[in-house]
């Protein structure tokens, strides 16, 4: 029954590891643009200039 206590106890920190990590990726900016990377392979490589028909 200790076993059981130990994995538990185990869990517990692994998941209060993986909170942390997950909080520090969004208060760091991990998640602020999905909308680029999308975009980027659809570019030839040049910066679009959004007053000369870039995207709008």
């Amino acid at each position: 029954m200790s076993v059981l206590g130990l994995l538990i106890v185990i869990g517990l920190v692994l998941a209060g590891i993986f909170l942390a990590a997950f909080l520090w990726a969004v208060r760091s900016g991990q998640f602020d643009d999905t909308l680029t990377p999308s975009l980027r392979i659809l570019g030839d490589g040049e910066p679009l200039d959004m007053k000369e028909g870039g995207i709008e």
